[in-house]
C-alpha cells in the first residue's frame, strides 16, 4: 500500500513515514502543498495523510484541487485548529477523515487501515491505461494529471475498450456492450464516437492510443 505524508514539520512527517513504513507501507513525503498536488496527482496512492497548514498551498486548496481533478485517493486531514467548523470544512473539500494534533499515532494507523478497507469494497478499482486513467466509481477522467470532459456515452465506451486493452474489439462488439443488444439504428455510431474520443483523450497530448484495425475493429493500447 501506497501513502502520500504531507507535513511541513520535518520532525514529525520524518516519524509519520517510519512508523508507516514498518508497518508494511510504502510511504512517500511531500513538505509543501504544491508538491503534495503534483506528486498525488502523477502518482498512484492509496491513501494521503494530509496536514491542513502548509506553505504554497494549504491542505484545504490541496484536498479541493485533487477533488477537482477527478482524484478519489481517501485522505486524512492533520490540523492544529480545534472547532466543529473546521473539521466540516475539510470535510465538506473531500476529506474522508479528520484528526486533531496531537494525535495518537495507534489511531491514525487504525483509521488509515479503515479506510483502505471500506474503499476497497466500496469503490470499484480506477481503469489504468499508461497515463490514461478512468474511475468507473465517479466516471471522471484524466490524462498525466489533466482532468478530461467525456459525456456519459463516452465513458462507457472507454471503460469497455480500457478493460479490453491491447485486445481488438468489433464494432458488434462494441454495440453490444456499449449501446445494448437492442440497439437498431447506424452501426456507424460505433466510428463516430470512437473520433469523438481521439479528439478528447489522444489528441490534445499529441499521443494516439486508439486504434482502427481495418475490417476488424477497435483496440486501445496505453504505449501510443
Amino acid at each position: 500500500m501506497r501513502v502520500l505524508v504531507v507535513e511541513d514539520e520535518l520532525r514529525l512527517a520524518g516519524a509519520l513515514a517510519r512508523g508507516l513504513a514498518q508497518k508494511g507501507f510504502e510511504v512517500e513525503v511531500a513538505h509543501d502543498g504544491g508538491t503534495a498536488y503534483e506528486t498525488a496527482v502523477h502518482g498512484r496512492f492509496d491513501a494521503i495523510v494530509l496536514d491542513l497548514m502548509l506553505p504554497v498551498l494549504s491542505g484545504s486548496d490541496v484536498c479541493r484541487r485533487l477533488r477537482a481533478s477527478g482524484i478519489t485517493t481517501p485522505i486524512v486531514m492533520l490540523t492544529a485548529k480545534h472547532g466543529e467548523n473546521d473539521e466540516a470544512d475539510g470535510l465538506d473539500l473531500g476529506a474522508d477523515d479528520y484528526l486533531r494534533k496531537p494525535f495518537s499515532y495507534v489511531v491514525l494507523l487504525a483509521r488509515l487501515n479503515a479506510l483502505l478497507r471500506r474503499d476497497a469494497l466500496g469503490r470499484p478499482p480506477l481503469l489504468v491505461a499508461g497515463d490514461l486513467v478512468l474511475d468507473p466509481a465517479t466516471s471522471k477522467v484524466w490524462r498525466d494529471g489533466e482532468p478530461i470532459e467525456l459525456t456519459p456515452r463516452e465513458v462507457a465506451l472507454l471503460a469497455f475498450l480500457m478493460r479490453n486493452e491491447g485486445r481488438i474489439r468489433s464494432k458488434h462488439d462494441i454495440l453490444q456492450q456499449v449501446w445494448g443488444a437492442d440497439f437498431d439504428r447506424d452501426p456507424n455510431v460505433v466510428e463516430v464516437y470512437v473520433g469523438y474520443l481521439r479528439r478528447k483523450i489522444d489528441q490534445p497530448f499529441g499521443i494516439h492510443t486508439l486504434h482502427t484495425v481495418r475490417g476488424q475493429g477497435y483496440q486501445l493500447q496505453s504505449g501510443g
